[in-house]
């Protein structure tokens, strides 16, 4: 996209925002909203954690919630922003240019099934674009209940935004990191006849990221529509779609796959070939839901989602060391260099669909107060690809690279089709059982039914497996006052087996679905009305799938994860407001059979994460407010077998906002630097493709302006 077509895009919503507002102006008035960042990283409601919005007070689950109005105050832009104010959050192959991957207490996602949009998974194959959500919403935990296959680490959900009742025109502008510019468009309000509403939301990018010629570029659109069909019955539609082209930064292996490479720079891209070409993606959203409300005390709810994706995938990829020795595979040789491998997929597809419908409603049994939940589930994913191209083609140097030929014209992708569906049956349902004014019992019970057919080998033919699974949850809350909730829960929770990655002996294959366990006990309360805290204890047990070696993904003896969580967000006056997260946890493999990795630490995973936010209103200057964040993770394993340990890493960021007025219109300036003291570090070490380490960003800067209308 040229830097003339974002020009003419982003003056357009210009003209737009104008227009409307001066035409919402004619129908009724239009009260100005200036965002002044009067709230922490934190929501006070969510979904996520049952089957409908609910306090999190209430809730016997660790959460945590950024809503609209925080993502602008905090200038979150993605995922990876939003979760550097969740110490539970990691990265997990998190690389620039290909989709934002996550682990929650110390459990990589599930790609297919642990991302949700309104509650139904949606693939996250790209960076989730947030222009169109009212809030992110993080369940720490196993989440079984709620929604049958996911990683036992937790899950994300994206809460779409909604038709405002008085009218929205609000624009966003910002610079950030070498030149990437950035547009966005929000408008809402009600039709002359009320009873329909609407939400636009449009987006635009020219991206240039701190790793130099790993660019790209960016557009968004979304349009959220609702009925009031009946005072009773409301129909809402939504939809969205992103195009994403941008050139993916691999990251280093260890060196003869023994030592940390030193001495390298988070600027450089090792996938830099003349030849080199932008991943492309699109992807499509169509939800629909129907809430009806049956009378006062019972409400019904339909809803659906249908997903569509498409990627076209090329890398210079690195990988291995064949110029030394008998090779490293995975591994750099001792002087840097590495293999290249010229990697071509393209056309590839995902079009998964998922729909849910139930019934809440209350009643009594005597003395004990019931709402309950009854509901039934069903989701599809059809993934279509072709045999990708992955030739060796020369080698580089992370220090000195090495321009190399691709492969010849002719080497392309294979046929796609169909090669892999699932299909997920669920039965659920949930009571709340008030046993008096300061105990409540939540127990449920969800019966999931998982089908999966699977191409792996064209000679063979197609494998068919399915299978059963029945996951309990009970939790026990108690309040000795109204503003405290202590709380213990039980759960199981169910995860799709893993996939033989690509260099595997048994690459393509599919382990079988595997059952997680937790226990967990917390604690949640709001001190003076000015601070908010809450801490958990976790033990999570599931099976331990690692590559063995003898190259084969295996699941062998089980990996547990036992920790302490704590947050903690208020203010200390009425200028002053804080927040903190922590999380300490202890990840070790056991039972395994093997001696190579029994009872070592699973691999990134450190042993404490935690992040601290301080914001001060400067009382000499009417709407200035300033803020810094500091952020510490320890040491983390690279391997199973623990033979690289990586370091601890603390990194600082300052910020500051102005909130002001042009005439009438509401504006907030704001400008942030990341990685303040320009720290070099690992931020992310994953074991997928062989074992990889991504530097974290050098300092970075970011400028934007917001103008409500």
């Amino acid at each position: 996209m040229t830097f003339k077509l974002k020009q003419s895009l982003l003056a357009c919503a210009i003209v737009q925002a104008f227009s409307s507002a001066a035409l919402a102006q004619q129908s009724e008035p239009v009260a100005s909203v200036v965002v002044t960042g009067s709230r922490g990283p934190g929501s006070e409601r969510a979904t996520i954690g049952g089957f409908g919005d609910a306090p999190l007070l209430d809730t016997p689950a660790a959460i945590t919630a950024i809503d609209r109005a925080q993502m602008l105050d905090l200038s979150i832009r993605n995922v990876t922003d939003a979760a550097r104010f969740d110490a539970s959050v990691g990265d997990a192959y998190n690389a620039v240019g290909y989709a934002e991957q996550f682990s929650v207490r110390g459990f990589a996602l599930d790609n297919a099934s642990s991302y949700r949009k309104d509650g139904i998974a949606i693939p996250a194959d790209t960076q989730i674009p947030l222009e169109n959500k009212e809030r992110i919403e993080v369940l720490r935990g196993l989440a079984g209940l709620q929604a049958g296959v996911a990683a036992p680490g937790g899950m994300v959900n994206f809460v779409t935004k909604r038709p405002t009742s008085a009218p929205l025109r609000s624009a966003l502008f910002e610079v950030s990191e070498r030149g990437t510019v950035h547009g966005s468009l929000d408008l809402g309000g009600r039709f002359t006849d009320r009873r329909f509403g609407y939400r636009i939301n449009a987006a635009a990018e020219d991206l240039k990221s701190y790793v130099r010629r790993a660019d790209g570029e960016r557009q968004f659109v979304s349009a959220a529509f609702d009925w009031q069909v009946t005072p009773d019955a409301q129909l809402a539609l939504d939809l969205d779609h992103q195009h994403r082209s941008q050139v993916t930064a691999p990251g280093y292996q260890l060196l003869r796959n023994e030592v940390l490479p030193t001495g390298v720079s988070p600027k450089t891209l090792l996938n830099d070939q003349p030849w080199t070409r932008p991943v492309e993606t699109d992807s499509s959203n169509l939800g629909l839901r129907l809430d009806y409300r049956v009378d006062a005390d019972w409400n019904a709810q339909v809803s659906a989602n249908k997903h569509w994706f498409k990627r076209d995938d090329y890398t210079a990829f690195p990988y291995g060391c064949s110029y030394e020795g008998d090779g490293f595979y995975p591994g750099y040789c001792s002087n840097g260099d590495f293999d290249v491998y010229d990697y071509q997929s393209t056309g590839e597809r995902k079009t998964p669909w998922g729909m849910q419908a139930m019934l809440q409603g209350r009643f009594a049994t005597g003395a004990v107060r019931h709402r309950l939940t009854v509901g039934a589930a069903l989701s599809e994913r059809h993934d279509s690809y072709g045999e990708y191209v992955y030739d060796g083609v020369g080698y580089s140097n992370i220090w000195n690279p090495r321009v190399v030929d691709p492969v010849a014209p002719d080497r392309r992708t294979g046929p796609v089709m169909e090669r892999r569906t699932d299909r997920e049956t669920a039965l659920f349902a949930q009571d709340v059982l008030s046993l008096n004014d300061a105990l409540t019992l939540h127990a449920g019970l969800r019966w999931v039914k998982l089908k999966r057919d699977e191409l792996d080998d064209l000679e063979q033919g197609w494998v068919h497996a399915q299978d059963s699974f029945v996951l309990p949850s009970v939790a026990l809350v108690y309040k000795p006052a109204p503003y405290l909730s202590l709380y213990g829960s039980l759960s199981h929770g169910l995860q799709h087996g893993g996939i033989a990655e690509m260099g595997t002996e048994n690459e393509g294959s599919v382990l079988p679905p595997g059952r997680a366990k937790q226990v967990e006990l917390g604690a949640k309360g709001v001190l003076n009305r000015a601070m908010t805290v809450s801490a958990a204890v976790f033990d999570i047990r599931q099976g331990l799938e690692y590559v063995n070696e003898a190259n084969y993904l295996v699941r062998a003896g089980r990996q547990r994860h036992r920790g302490l969580e704590f947050a903690a967000q208020g203010r200390l006056d009425a200028r002053l407001q804080y927040s903190l997260s922590l999380m300490a946890l202890q990840a070790r493999q056991t039972g395994t059979g093997d001696a190579s990795v029994e009872g070592k630490r699973v691999t990134n995973v450190p042993q404490l994460r935690s992040t601290a936010w301080v914001e001060y209103a400067v009382p000499a200057v009417a709407g200035l407010k300033l803020d810094a964040t500091w952020q510490y993770a320890g040491s983390k394993a690279f391997d199973p077998e623990n033979r690289a340990i990586v370091p601890a890493y603390h990194v600082a960021a300052l910020g500051g906002s102005y909130a002001l007025r042009v005439g009438n219109v509401g504006a907030v300036l704001r400008a942030r630097v990341d990685n303040l003291f320009d720290r070099f570090y690992w931020r992310d070490v994953s074991q997928s493709l062989g074992g990889y380490l991504l530097p974290g960003a050098p300092r970075t800067f970011r400028v934007s302006a917001q103008f409500d209308f």
